[in-house]
């Protein structure tokens, strides 16, 4: 049972007044130890303090949460947070209640008795917020509970769940507005509603403020560019995925990265096969057990496993700021979706990778996920035709990213509806030169001629054979070597498969979905008819280093485990002595390292070389609480490190 200690905590709960900007800013540097606030975050706040409505849509990293836990501390009542992460609640809470705020939640792996034991104290003005699942608000004791509480604030955790149009839908999203209508009905009145994401496109937004009931909200979106993450992209086959992995975890031996993979099988054999060479890997997927799953969450969050391979379940609410690389195994099923994941790297602000890695075979896989979904059984059939052409909308745009041939920064912000720069990053794998142009332009209408020709969906090899002029059976007994599209093109089979994928992702045709996909016209299929109509494709310059010519057996001279030994950030002798420390004490507290100090906040101490309690209040993320609690000791091990010198 989640307890806490109300030393120091706030008591917002007797405020007679409204809360202020004022008291916003005092929490923020009492139980933060930030002077000021992010881009964004002062904006929503500001509203929500007032009473309104606010939607935010803020990048991983910019702060999202203390939108809600800073007007949570300073109003009077309990602000309830609605979110899917079960979980991470946990981990969520005891970082609030190590800073000293009052957190609490309830969750399916409370017995009733505990359960009732936290809505007891909650009744008893012990919390300021509550953290519960959407599953939550349709049980009747909650629902008793929370109808009789003063509830200041309802936030909406990763809100693009609740649309149908987001990658991440799920139906028990959809009761989040039933449940807030009949607060307002009980209690006379709503409370303001927070809605945040960190991945919306324009029409989701629009789809969460309507879905979530929200009245003319203050709608603040920060922008989506991450200036110190570095994409890639790299076409490869599926065998060469595991060797060019090792080799980009080794050239960052001593950094922290996560590597996600689309199955369970592919998560154990990724990370056995690290293991095997050398690295301290650990696994995370839904078939583990809850313990297993516990553990090894802990050792990368302790550093103790630098490398966690996982499927998509893993990441959510890991507020781990010195993740230096995000490598996907495969493609996701959105841009969202990867945009979320790829964004767990550099959230503290410092360079990192986000390196994607995809076959045509993931394409597949994201076509099965899509066509056997898990979480509909709850639609009607036209909620879940709609939901299905979403995905496969989403799915067409992840596609058409990882195809481009131009800049990945500006591909992906124009996406999004950013502001997308005049010229490109200069920063990216694309920009910097790793692939060739090739032009498609003749394939491209070649393929879309044997479609009109063959006047039947075919799938892509039928497609492939006919254009390319092969004499197979399927050809021959057809009769498609009549077609006028036959033998019209000089390509490769899979080049010719390539261009009917990045023709259907922008509409000039169409792939079936099923576990035989044919290709038809698509809405744009007069497209390639006009005299402007081009296509190109990127082919890599080099095969990446995923040859790894060195791989040899574990130790030997050449290995992965021995590549890049001496690489990685850290190498500053008093940032090492204050990770150690950190590390001791959150082993001795139970707490994950992040929680005692950030990186960042460790190199702010290595900066400014703090000798008095005062100075150290002044390096950011050193709040009153932590320094009472944790700054006596980092302050020695400075003096000592000093001394020494």
């Amino acid at each position: 049972m989640p307890s806490v200690d109300a030393r120091g905590a706030s008591a917002s709960s007797s405020h007679s007044r409204r809360a202020s900007m004022d008291d916003a800013k005092a929490a923020l540097r009492k139980y933060y130890g930030y002077d000021s606030f992010r881009p964004g975050q002062e904006a929503l706040i500001r509203a929500v303090l007032e009473g309104r409505d606010a939607l935010g849509v803020m990048p991983t990293g910019a702060g999202k949460s203390l939108t809600y836990q800073i007007p949570g501390i300073v109003m009077p009542g309990l602000a309830l947070v609605i979110s899917p992460l079960v979980s991470l609640m946990h981990d969520q809470v005891r970082g609030l209640v190590d800073a000293g705020v009052r957190g609490s939640y309830i969750n399916s792996s409370f017995s009733p008795a505990v359960q009732a034991e936290i809505m007891r104290r909650a009744r008893d003005g012990a919390y300021d917020l509550m953290y519960v699942a959407p599953e939550r608000l349709s049980d009747p004791a909650f629902r008793s509970f929370v109808m009789g509480m003063e509830v200041p604030l309802i936030a909406i955790d990763e809100a693009h769940c609740v649309s149908q149009w987001g990658q991440d839908f799920r139906p028990s999203y959809l009761e989040i507005l039933e449940f807030i209508d009949a607060y307002g009905i009980a209690r006379g009145a709503r409370p303001p509603v927070i809605a945040l994401t960190a991945t919306a496109t324009e029409e989701v937004r629009d789809d969460i403020a309507r879905l979530a009931g929200l009245t003319d909200p203050e709608v603040v979106v920060t922008g989506f560019d991450r200036p110190n993450l570095r994409f890639s992209v790299e076409q490869m086959n599926p065998k060469a995925k595991r060797m060019r992995i090792a080799s980009f975890v080794a050239a960052h031996r001593r950094e922290s990265g996560i590597v996600y993979c689309a199955t369970r099988r592919e998560v154990e054999e990724t990370a056995a096969f690290l293991q095997e060479h050398g690295f301290s890997a650990a696994a995370y997927h839904a078939g583990l057990s809850p313990a297993e799953r516990t553990e090894n969450q802990k050792r990368f969050i302790d550093d103790d496993a630098l490398v966690m391979v996982a499927t998509n379940a893993f990441g959510m609410g890991i507020d781990k700021s010195n993740v230096r690389y995000v490598i996907h195994n495969n493609m996701p099923k959105s841009l969202e979706a990867y945009y979320q994941e790829a964004g767990r790297a550099g959230r503290d602000g410092d360079p990192s990778e986000c390196l994607l890695l995809w076959c045509d075979k993931d394409i597949s896989t994201c076509r099965y996920f899509i066509d056997t979904p898990t979480e509909n059984g709850s639609l009607t059939e036209e909620q879940a035709r709609a939901v299905h052409a979403a995905q496969v909308k989403l799915l067409n745009a992840m596609i058409a990213y990882c195809r481009t041939t131009g800049c990945l920064r500006r591909c992906m912000l124009a996406y999004f509806g950013d502001d997308v720069p005049a010229d490109p990053c200069g920063n990216c794998s694309n920009c910097q030169g790793d692939f060739a142009s090739i032009d498609m332009t003749q394939v491209a209408r070649a393929c879309v001629a044997c479609v009109r020709e063959l006047g039947y969906p075919y799938g892509k090899t039928v497609i492939a054979d006919v254009v390319r002029g092969s004499k197979s059976q399927k050809v021959t007994d057809g009769g498609f070597d009549a077609l006028p599209s036959y033998g019209s093109v000089r390509a490769t089979a899979s080049a010719v498969k390539d261009v009917i994928e990045l023709l259907a992702t922008e509409g000039v045709l169409d792939i079936s979905a099923g576990q035989y996909p044919t290709v038809g016209l698509g809405a744009r299929a007069g497209a390639v008819d006009a005299e402007d109509f081009s296509l190109s494709v990127k082919v890599p310059r080099r095969t990446p280093d995923a040859q790894a010519d060195h791989l040899r057996k574990p130790g030997s001279t050449g290995s992965f485990a021995a590549v890049g030994a001496g690489a990685g950030v850290g190498s500053d002798a008093l940032f090492e002595r204050l990770r150690a420390l950190r590390k001791s004490i959150a082993a001795a507290r139970g707490l994950a390292p992040y929680m005692v100090f950030t990186d960042r906040t460790l190199h702010g101490m290595c900066d400014r070389m703090p000798s008095t309690e005062m100075e150290m209040l002044e390096v950011n993320g050193v709040g009153a609480r932590k320094m009472r609690t944790y700054g006596d000791a980092f302050l020695a091990e400075i003096a000592a490190w000093r001394q020494e010198r």
